[in-house]
Formats: C-alpha cells, structure tokens, sequence
C-alpha cells in the first residue's frame, strides 16, 4: 500500500508543475471569447442585416468545426504564416471556438430583455449603443451568469486537447511521465483527479453564482 501511494505521490509532484498553464490558458482562452463573444452577440442583434448575416454565418461555422480541428487548422495553417507559438495558437483556437457559443447565450439573453425597456432608453435621448451598454446588458448580465461560468469549465476540460501541438499543460504532462516510465492506469488516475478537483471548486463557484445571480421565475430555487 506504501508503495502504491509513493508511486501516486511522484507522478503527482511530476504533474504539478503543469497545472498554471492549464490554468493560464483557461484565464485567457476565456477572457478572449467573452470578450468576442460579446462582439459578436451585438453584431447578431444588429439593425443592420449585412453585420447581422455575418455572424450569423460566424457562429454557424465555428460551431460546426471541432475544436481539435480549429487547433490544427490555427497552429499548422495560420501559424506557418503569423509565426504564432503553441500558446498562442492554442489559445487563439479555443477562444475563437468558444466565442460562437458564448455569443449565443449572451445574445439569447438580450433576447429575453423585453424590448420595452429598450424603446424607454430611447425615448429618454439615449443612442441605441449607449442603451445596449447601460441597460439592456446589465439586465442580461443576471440571467447568463451562470451559463457562462458553466462554458469556463468546459474550457478548462477543452484546454487538454493543446497537448497535441507539444504546449505542456496537464494533459501533455501525463504523456510525458506515461512515455518515461510507462505507467498507465496510475498516470491518467492522477491527471484525472486533478482535473476533477478543478472542474468541482469551479461547479462550487458556478452554483454561488447561480443563486446570487438568481432571478424570480428563472432557474430551480436550492
């Protein structure tokens, strides 16, 4: 028994080091899609048909490509022409995929803003953008929340798929330690326990999210 939880204990000391750029990636991956999302949340929004077109067939497209394939496509394709480093193309890939899927649940959440409170913010003098950014979107903000801190943890479990360009997160570190001293059932047990124990504090922040951004008549009361 000694044995087996020394054995444990150093492939948990040879993972460790990997864990900040798993998490470092997850941080950024998520900040770029939010960020675009909300870019292209608007652009769906739009009065105007040709912008609204165009993301249109930007969700369409990103969310009809594997996010593997998007990886290869950025690092192999794009990346021989920017020069881009795994981290960056890896980064790049999962925050362009996710944006599509963030897009769309902030633009479902303007959607469930009832247009009225937009025609008052017009008839007070404000611009359709200044009317978007002070009181349509805090208004969604509350309902998507919780979806949103939903899609960071499926980032953080979608960040291992960057071990197959050579980044050295979490994952490609298991590869390391399996292809050293092949070690298998042990190795993956380990790497999936520390995902495991990130993705279950992140669902602990996601449930206080959920109920201090809770709305009456949306969601299950806990």
């Amino acid at each position: 028994m000694s044995e087996i939880l020394s054995n444990f204990w150093k492939i948990f000391k040879f993972l460790l080091p990997a864990v900040p750029m798993t998490i470092e990636i997850t941080v950024v991956a998520f900040i770029l899609a939010a960020l675009l999302g909300l870019v292209v949340a608007v652009g769906r929004v739009s009065r105007y048909r040709v912008l609204n077109t165009f993301f249109k067939i930007y969700t369409d497209v990103i969310r009809g490509i594997p996010l593997l394939v998007q990886i290869f496509f950025i690092y192999f394709g794009l990346g021989r022409f920017l020069n881009l480093e795994r981290f960056y193309a890896g980064v790049l890939a999962i925050s362009i995929c996710y944006s599509a899927y963030l897009a769309e649940i902030i633009r479902a959440g303007i959607g469930a803003v009832p247009r009225a409170q937009l025609e008052s913010a017009l008839s007070l003098g404000m611009r359709r953008g200044q009317a978007m950014r002070y009181v349509i979107l805090p208004q969604a903000n509350r309902m998507i929340v919780p979806p949103v801190a939903n899609e960071f943890i499926a980032i953080l479990k979608d960040s291992s798929l960057v071990s197959i360009i050579g980044l050295r997160e979490l994952t490609r570190a298991g590869r390391e330690y399996y292809s050293q001293f092949f070690v298998d059932f042990e190795t993956w047990f380990i790497v999936g326990l520390i995902y495991l124990a990130m993705t279950l504090s992140l669902s602990r922040l996601v449930s206080f999210i959920e109920k201090k951004y809770q709305l009456k008549g949306y969601g299950v009361n806990r």
